[in-house]
């Protein structure tokens, strides 16, 4: 029998003659309330998809990746000893390195101690440095896969302050976006997701992040650089997956509105997130985050770089590095994760949930911008109210046990120890000081359990 002929067996069955036959099996019980599952995103997830709610025209992602890297963050410190550790993580199995450092270094010294200087190279510099910068990237213009991430908006929702003042800090800005070698914008999300924002307001807050830049840009008539976002996972698995598809359309529509190229690099770097990570049963983490890179990988990071299970509470150390590294080896050469650029094309589930965060985002950011824009929100304090609104829901959630942590705050282990196990300091730390806006705090779900489990620790 051929494959034609084995489907032409079966009579179509609409979405309407489906929910026909699940409310005649409910025997009664109404559908809404039995199947239907209300999200913080404001979607409410049917008990089955048909293609009868596709529309077939939403079905494209832009600029979905071909291959996606395993990538190794490390902190630099000393330049030459960061280059070695960087070639390690390379041997070990690193496609990329995701490098972090909180002041000017010798960029020569680090790239001559690089044994492979053609895989993609990010760097986060916790700084604001116009002849660092320069340099940077008139020395890095020989290595076409180097990426330096320029984010002044996200500094200001971490720390409360520009770097320097507004004024200077985009005109540093203006400076290296005109000086010679690859440019790029950064756009880093972690911040809303770890501090408890929905999707949509991920999403939204993400694009409107974008679009404070790209009005900046136009305005100064400068040649639109390179786009990365920079995200973060948590392990509601399909809604991850469509989470970045959401993004990329986005990021399509907003490019096409200030008359961009279909061609302009947009590239996202995934980290899972660190909200629902926890020092007790700190095993579970490993769970978590196969499961935040799975939906990284299926819903189009072009790098994901992974989160060692013990990094809220202990120092960085080969063990943790390892298993991290591990796991993404065996997502990609054991579960074939890299076979497929586009595995989630065409499920049903995924494209509608796709498609309603994409349209709900979309509608929140054009709110935003009816209001003044991204920055006047924020020194508002409208988006930090916002996200703290989200983050109480969740943790009502998380305390009421709606929202489940596994050996958290539920089947917890008693006698588990972990007072003598803390290199780091695992909860918020606040400083108060003299800030333009109220700074945006991650906060992990499982803190004050945890802070009262350490106290009555014997």
């Amino acid at each position: 029998m051929t494959k034609s002929n084995l489907f032409q067996d079966f009579d179509p069955v609409s979405a309407k003659a489906f929910k026909q036959k699940i409310q005649f099996d409910l025997k009664g019980a109404s559908y809404n309330d039995t199947l239907i599952w209300h999200t913080n995103e404001g979607i409410d997830v049917k008990p089955f998809y048909h293609g009868d709610d596709i529309d077939e025209s939403q079905l494209t992602t832009p600029q979905t990746p071909e291959q996606w890297y395993i990538s190794e963050a490390i902190f630099i410190l000393d330049p030459a000893q960061s280059a070695v550790t960087a070639n390690t993580a390379i041997e070990a199995g690193a496609e990329a390195i995701y490098f972090t450092a909180n002041e000017p270094f010798d960029i020569e010294v680090l790239y001559n101690h690089l044994s492979e200087r053609e895989i993609p190279l990010y760097f986060n510099l916790r700084f604001l440095d116009e002849d660092f910068c320069v340099r940077f990237y008139a020395f890095a213009k020989a290595y076409k896969n180097t990426t330096l991430k320029l984010d002044l908006i996200h500094h200001l929702i971490e720390d409360g302050n520009w770097f320097h003042s507004m004024e200077r800090d985009h005109k540093i800005l203006n400076t290296i976006l005109n000086s010679e070698g690859q440019k790029n914008i950064t756009i880093d999300t972690t911040f809303y997701q770890n501090a408890g924002a929905t999707m949509v307001q991920q999403l939204a807050y993400g694009i409107s992040h974008l679009n404070e830049y790209l009005n900046h840009i136009e305005q100064q008539k400068i040649e639109c650089p390179h786009i990365t976002f920079e995200v973060a996972v948590g392990t509601n698995y399909f809604f991850e997956i469509a989470k970045l598809r959401a993004l990329r359309q986005l990021t399509a529509i907003l490019l096409s509105e200030y008359g961009f190229s279909e061609s302009t690099r947009v590239h996202i770097i995934a980290h899972p997130t660190r909200r629902n990570k926890t020092i007790y049963d700190y095993n579970t983490n490993m769970l978590r985050t196969t499961t935040e890179c799975m939906s990284a990988i299926l819903g189009g990071a072009n790098v994901v770089v992974n989160q060692p299970y013990d990094a809220i509470y202990h120092k960085t150390n080969n063990f943790g590095q390892r298993i991290s590294r591990n796991q993404l080896i065996i997502l990609k050469e054991e579960s074939y994760f890299d076979a497929v650029s586009n595995p989630a094309d065409g499920a049903y589930y995924i494209e509608s949930i796709t498609s309603q965060l994409a349209q709900k985002s979309l509608d929140l950011f054009k709110e935003i911008e009816q209001k003044g824009g991204f920055l006047k929100q924020l020194k508002e304090g409208t988006i930090q109210r916002k996200i703290k609104e989200s983050d109480a829901r969740e943790q009502e959630q998380f305390n009421n046990k709606e929202l489940i942590l596994l050996g958290t705050n539920k089947h917890p282990n008693l006698t588990d120890k972990m007072k003598d196990e803390l290199e780091l300091f695992p909860f918020v730390k606040r400083n108060p000081r003299k800030t333009i806006i109220t700074p945006i705090i991650p906060r992990r779900l499982s803190e004050i359990i945890e802070q009262e489990r350490l106290k009555n620790e014997v």
